[in-house]
């Protein structure tokens, strides 16, 4: 209200991050395709990183997805050998995903071609702005689900 009320408003949030983040989809993807990855299977693979996952629904709710979609996504990065799923020593009935080293590699090759385009970007932004910048998205990004109302 202040800005409005000092006569500078200003767009919503989600008018001005959704297209930001449609246009840093777009240009990941080039770098996904490249290296044969989804952006469901990216989202995997990030989460993964190196803590196990107990189950495939506690995956797929930690990354968005429909638990009966992920299934295939994570069939093919278990056929690529870059996910495994173990049976949990404490439930046979249970599957432990992780990554495995190769899916190590290179969800941090593609993190590191996405990041490197991303730094590109960011330039354009003074650099106490860009430190601030990141600083509120990830402050944001951590917060529980929102109302606004």
């Amino acid at each position: 209200m202040a800005e409005k009320a000092a006569g500078t408003a200003r767009p919503d949030l989600a008018a001005m991050v959704v297209p930001l983040g449609r246009a840093l989809m777009a240009a990941e993807q080039p770098i996904l395709d490249a290296h044969g990855l989804t952006m469901w299977a990216y989202a995997v693979l990030l989460r993964l990183d190196e803590t196990p996952i107990r189950t495939q629904a506690a995956l797929a709710e930690a990354i968005g997805a429909d638990k009966t979609r992920i299934i295939a996504v994570l069939d093919d990065l278990a056929a690529r050998r870059l996910i495994s799923r173990e049976p949990d020593p404490m439930d046979r009935r249970v599957r432990l995903l992780a990554l495995t080293a190769e899916g190590r590699l290179l969800r941090d090759t593609v993190q590191a071609a996405i990041q490197d385009g991303e730094e590109r970007l960011l330039t354009v932004l003074p650099a106490a702005d860009r430190s601030g910048f990141l600083r509120a998205l990830r402050a944001l990004s951590t917060l529980p689900d929102l109302t606004l109302g």
